[in-house]
């Protein structure tokens, strides 16, 4: 009799603890924010855009110059002074310049001399000639004389006009109205201009209108159109947005470093002056944009979910090579590959959506009564922080798996780390 009371107490007990088992584990399911990280599905406006630097230029940047040597006597304008067109802005020592016109108009009145004596010869040569006093030679001689008389003093005057340019070229007038950003001489300093012309002063034409040279890379310069609207900002101003158009794109290439950019110049107005030639402008331009569009994080396109238990164990009883041969297959039939994109299709994963823009196509793991279910969607573009998808059975508020958390509840950065590591893709 006590025996059978034991056997019903130890069956009481078990059946209390079975009990006791499946209540704790109805009432402690593990809820789905225990395994992942999630993020929501929305519905909102996205813009592309690429980014560049650049310098702010004046539309007109005239380097004044001189086409004489000498040294700077006068300089009769600063830094920052307004300049009107032919205002004189400095000048050089005419001395020499003085002296040498002194000297071919002395050169100009011998040879007058000499042509005023060549027609009196020849005039009394042709008297004596129908006399028949002298020969045809020598009245064709004096006619020689004269003409060579007026070519020389022709050529007297050819050199005092050159020399009177000369003088004038020693006053420096600015060839345009505008505003003096650079003086690079000082007086008493010597300008020579035998091989070059040096540059003495720098006058920006008009300051109101200024443009950006920019650095594109090649890889973005495809997607830049002239019209297209261009914000940017300068260190002067961090808080403030200034507004700009792509005025040319630049055929010219350059190569630092074997990167190749494109200078994309940007048209500004800068009708108040603010900004200033010189500055560093960090240039974006709007390349792309939608509107009301579904918008997904970055993450939840390159989350994938990690294997089964039994499927990994499975997965590290193969030989190496037949491992790795495993995982490619799985590779290319899950999308492996940069941001989810599906490589199933002989397209690369690119599929022709509305009419001829092609569109990827990836994966998106949606949570869906308390389980991920995996939902092929068309990616479109993307911010660098949310892509636009379009797909069956999206909507905006749908929860998306971001990543898994681990036991300490931290996200993974990258959510399937099992299985040995497939090829490097360049």
């Amino acid at each position: 009799m006590k025996s059978i009371k034991k056997i019903l107490v130890v069956l009481l007990l078990l059946g209390v603890a079975a009990a006791t088992y499946l209540y704790y584990k109805q009432t402690h399911q593990p809820r789905p924010e225990d395994l992942y990280r999630l993020d929501e599905i929305t519905q909102g406006n996205i813009e592309q855009t690429v980014a560049a630097n650049g310098t702010l230029n004046p539309v007109s940047l005239i380097s004044v110059g001189t086409q004489v040597s000498g040294i700077v006597r006068k300089i009769y304008v600063d830094f920052n002074d307004v300049v009107k067109k032919d205002q004189v802005l400095m000048e050089l020592d005419n001395a020499i310049f003085n002296a040498q016109i002194a000297q071919s108009k002395g050169s100009v009145r011998n040879n007058e001399a000499a042509v005023e004596l060549a027609v009196a010869n020849e005039k009394r040569m042709r008297e004596l000639y129908a006399q028949e006093y002298v020969s045809k030679q020598e009245l064709d001689t004096a006619v020689q004389v004269r003409k060579s008389a007026k070519a020389q003093l022709e050529t007297a005057r050819g050199l005092l006009a050159r020399d009177v340019t000369n003088l004038n070229f020693s006053i420096i007038r600015s060839p345009v109205s505008g505003v003096v950003v650079n003086r690079v001489v000082d007086v008493g300093q010597t300008v020579a201009a035998s091989f070059q012309t040096p540059t003495l002063i720098q006058i920006a034409q008009d300051l109101a209108k200024m443009q950006i040279d920019t650095s594109f890379a090649e890889a973005d310069i495809g997607k830049i159109k002239e019209g297209q609207k261009v914000s940017f900002n300068v260190d002067a101003f961090p808080d403030r947005n200034f507004d700009g158009v792509v005025k040319q794109l630049r055929l010219n290439s350059t190569n630092t470093s074997n990167v190749v950019t494109y200078n994309a110049v940007v048209s500004v107005d800068n009708s108040d002056l603010t900004l200033l030639p010189g500055m560093t402008a960090y240039v974006n331009i709007i390349v792309d944009r939608a509107r009301h569009a579904l918008l997904v994080p970055n993450a939840a396109l390159r989350y994938k979910p990690k294997l089964a238990e039994a499927e990994q164990k499975a997965l590290e009883q193969l030989p190496a090579g037949e491992r790795k041969k495993d995982w490619k297959n799985r590779a290319g039939r899950d999308g492996a590959g940069r941001e989810g994109v599906d490589r199933r299709s002989g397209k690369g994963g690119r599929e022709q959506h509305h009419g001829s823009r092609e569109l990827a196509v990836g994966k998106l793991y949606v949570l869906k009564a308390g389980k991920p279910e995996m939902v092929r969607v068309h990616i479109g573009m993307t911010d660098g922080r949310s892509t636009v998808v379009t797909g069956d059975g999206l909507a905006a508020g749908d929860q998306v798996i971001v990543s898994e958390l681990q036991a300490d509840g931290q996200g993974k950065a990258t959510a399937n780390n099992n299985g040995p590591r497939g090829p490097r893709m360049f």
